[in-house]
């Protein structure tokens, strides 16, 4: 998919090695989205890979003086998810994270991978937009920054150049006097596009008038996605909250004037008609949620993450520098040290069925869908089919061979034989990895956290109840 693939010690270095290769180059970081432009052929003339994972100081979550949240490139989904600082002060934001894919892609795919790729549909650009974010572009030419409205042009379309990344994400966190929310529809409970999804965001009279009744607004910011080329506010309705209680008729009529703003269109997910009626009541349901102080209900205090103990060894260092056919790939799968000098343009998958011999791994959807490649990627559970093969080199792998402790299997694998919840068994081996690295992170789980740990997980044969049980067998072995 790819000629070579680099591997930068600096940011100086990366920003180079993208002046120099222009069009052809593009940066790696989750490459959640990336794997599929390529292998589906989106992306074309793409003949390098520059991966920033290895770059220091890149994924830090900080508030400065001026009470202003930075995020920076190579912050997760997951690590927003569960930031403290996130769910304080940018709650639509941390919300939106929570709800993209499963925890296999939230543990690769980054904030700023998802403001690039530019879909209208993209869950964390909304709440971002509402809460007025700007980003940070940086090339060896100087360091711009441009609002986040502005920074889309179209569908997938941005003023991004080809020699620019994107350093920071910054927008001021919400005050004692603000609150927001975000929701989506999606056509199921999770690994769903949004066909709609609202960002709220409201600033009170006062910052006590939530626990004084119905609170009385100064301003709102409301905006769409997935209801117009690029994300959306919804000004009538903006206008009309400015100085009105949130109350029964008046978020009636603000989801209505909501919904005046949406420009869907009809495709294969959902008709025009029905987004459009989704986004009023999506609107009026997170107002309502705001007037009385649930607009957490459902998100969970203490996420899964698939993160295990969270006391995984540090990486070791990798080669830095180019990676191509013939130079070495070196890394640990399941306690065995290997080196590869072939398969550097495959996934990680690949490299791991078809480099190392390791079958157990399995491809079932190749595009992030239904887990079956599950493995632990340096302590956390990642898909290995949208992971690059080079980024193994310096890392540690687990895959399902490396479960069983010598001639003993795994309680979880144990538990699926004991109680069968194994059928065609295609799926069994993501399961597994994904219930044994929740053990690891929980090892008494309970039933809603043991259905956050496999969301990332299709099964077509079972209907999840052996697998549920068995998981919860598992924790009392």
């Amino acid at each position: 998919m790819w000629n070579a693939y680099f591997t930068p010690a600096s940011l100086d270095e990366a920003l180079r090695l993208l002046a120099e290769q222009g069009e052809k180059a593009r940066l790696v970081a989750g490459a959640t989205d990336l794997i599929l432009e390529l292998e589906r052929g989106v992306r074309k003339g793409i003949e390098t890979l520059i991966d920033v994972t290895r770059i220091p100081g890149l994924d830090g979550i900080t508030l400065d003086e001026s009470q202003v949240l930075h995020l920076g490139a190579l912050v997760t989904h997951n690590a927003a998810a569960t930031s403290r600082l996130v769910r304080e002060r940018a709650y639509p934001l941390a919300r939106a994270c929570w709800e993209v894919g499963a925890s296999q892609i939230r543990n690769r795919a980054t904030i700023a991978g998802n403001l690039i790729t530019a879909s209208p549909a993209n869950d964390t650009i909304t709440p971002l937009i509402a809460l007025g974010a700007w980003v940070v572009l940086k090339s060896t030419r100087g360091e711009r920054k441009v609002l986040l409205a502005d920074f889309y042009t179209g569908v997938r379309k941005t003023v991004m150049a080809a020699d620019e990344i994107m350093i920071d994400i910054a927008f001021p966190a919400l005050k004692e006097d603000q609150c927001g929310t975000f929701l989506k529809l999606g056509l199921r409970r999770a690994q769903a596009i949004s066909l709609v999804n609202v960002a709220l965001v409201l600033t009170l009279e006062s910052a006590r008038g939530r626990s004084r009744g119905l609170p009385r607004l100064r301003s709102a910011s409301i905006t769409l996605g997935a209801v117009a080329p690029t994300i959306i506010h919804a000004p009538a309705a903006e206008e009309y909250l400015a100085g009105k209680e949130l109350k029964g008729k008046t978020i009636t009529r603000a989801g209505e004037l909501t919904a005046e703003a949406a420009r869907p269109i009809d495709d294969l997910r959902s008709s025009a008609a029905y987004r459009r009626t989704m986004v009023r009541v999506l609107t009026a349901r997170g107002l309502r949620a705001l007037a009385e102080g649930q607009e957490r209900a459902g998100f969970p205090e203490d996420p899964v993450l698939l993160w295990g103990d969270g006391h995984t060894a540090a990486p070791r260092q990798p080669s830095i520098g180019l990676h191509e056919e013939g130079t070495p790939i070196r890394t640990k799968i399941n306690g065995r040290e290997y080196t590869f000098t072939s398969g550097h343009e495959k996934t990680l998958l690949r490299l791991l069925r078809e480099e190392a011999g390791l079958i157990g791994t399995k491809e079932g959807c190749a595009e992030g869908e239904c887990g079956a490649c599950t493995v632990f990627l340096d302590g956390k559970a990642v898909m290995a089919c949208l992971v690059p093969a080079p980024r193994a080199d310096g890392a540690e792998i687990v895959t399902v061979e490396g479960l069983s402790d010598g001639g003993r299997l795994h309680p979880v694998q144990e538990a699926f034989i004991q109680d069968g919840a194994v059928q065609c068994g295609y799926c069994t081996p993501g399961f597994i990895m994904s219930a044994a690295k929740l053990l690891e992170e929980r090892p008494h789980p309970t039933r809603d956290e043991i259905a956050q740990s496999i969301t990332g997980n299709l099964c077509r044969c079972t209907g999840y109840y052996k697998i549920v049980q068995a998981i919860e067998d598992a924790s009392r072995f």
